[in-house]
């Protein structure tokens, strides 16, 4: 018989509403038994609607349950490691949101943790699985348009109203920088599943706004293993008309233009014209790798997001920002 999955949320906001929880229930040999929040009637209200059987207010206690077999921990990044940790300790397999921690030496401990307890970690850069994402792999691996020559990436926009209260996303110490950690990682983390790591990375930084302190425009360039090149700019206080978000793959014999987060149909660009691919996510938009994942554990598939994946993505944004 095939082992079902029995796994624990810690973490039971607002990115597990849509984009992951329900997919627990949903993927084969899985099932969502418990989840966590430091408000109890929070927790409660959450299994109540999703159907869990059991809820807690405290993280030891889902860590330690009987009933979990595996944690996702959904909590903002200063206290990924914590949790990972313990669970991992515990000796239960672990799947954490990204940015994989607030810092990168807390994803090498993290890493480390994986290794000497023999429990595998696991990240949410869901992108490596999507179908949209995975054509653009897969027209990069055919060469149809030749010897890439650069990448190059913009995602500008204007600062929301919770960015204006201090959201917990612009805080540093909670999420390790300011919105380019919780926006850039995807992007940096799908050029390393498209291209390999990232050997070097320089950037500036700066802050143009009243509202936090972080750094709200960046503007860095990197060198891949490979040796291809690239650039990024991000900005997140710029007026309305300057939104922006395009990840632009120039090579000999065409390019490809798409978009992080707007989803909009990826372009193939040739002298000859555009040809357009759609990105078909699937409703809850972590299925996919929450589904290799789930395979993982029970049978030792290869899954494309780890922790030792992952923390190339923070190490880069370190080196971006502290690099000025």
């Amino acid at each position: 018989m095939t082992k079902i999955i029995n796994w624990g949320i810690i973490g039971c906001g607002s990115v597990t509403e849509l984009k992951s929880g329900p997919a627990f229930n949903k993927v084969k040999n899985a099932k969502l038994m418990a989840v966590m929040r430091r408000n109890e009637d929070k927790a409660k209200d959450y299994a109540q609607r999703h159907k869990v059987p059991y809820y807690y207010s405290d993280a030891q206690q889902l860590i330690h349950s009987p009933y979990v077999d595996a944690v996702y921990v959904a909590t903002p990044p200063s206290s990924h490691a914590q949790y990972a940790i313990d669970a991992m300790k515990a000796g239960k397999p672990v799947y954490v949101e990204k940015p994989m921690a607030a810092t990168y030496q807390e994803c090498l401990e993290m890493n480390k943790v994986s290794k000497e307890t023999g429990m595998p970690l696991f990240v949410a850069y869901y992108r490596r699985t999507l179908p949209g994402f995975l054509k653009v792999k897969e027209l990069i691996d055919e060469k149809v348009i030749g010897t890439i020559l650069t990448v190059n990436i913009h995602l500008t926009r204007r600062a929301t109203d919770g960015e204006k209260n201090k959201s917990w996303r612009v805080n540093p110490d909670i999420a390790g920088g300011g919105i380019f950690y919780d926006l850039a990682a995807h992007q940096l983390d799908f050029l390393d599943f498209l291209f390999g790591p990232i050997s070097q990375a320089k950037g500036f930084s700066t802050n143009n706004n009243p509202w936090y302190d972080a750094e709200d425009t960046i503007n860095a360039c990197f060198k891949f293993e490979s040796g291809l090149i690239g650039n990024g700019v991000w900005s997140f206080n710029t007026h309305k008309e300057a939104y922006k978000d395009t990840v632009e793959i120039i090579g000999t014999e065409g390019s490809i233009l798409l978009s992080s987060f707007l989803h909009q149909p990826i372009q193939l660009i040739k002298d000859n014209g555009v040809i357009e691919f759609p990105y078909l996510n699937p409703e809850n938009i972590q299925y996919n790798l929450i589904t290799q994942i789930n395979d993982s554990i029970i049978s030792g598939k290869h899954c494309v997001s780890t922790g030792l994946s992952a923390s190339r993505t923070n190490r880069i944004m370190e080196e971006i920002l502290t690099n000025n």
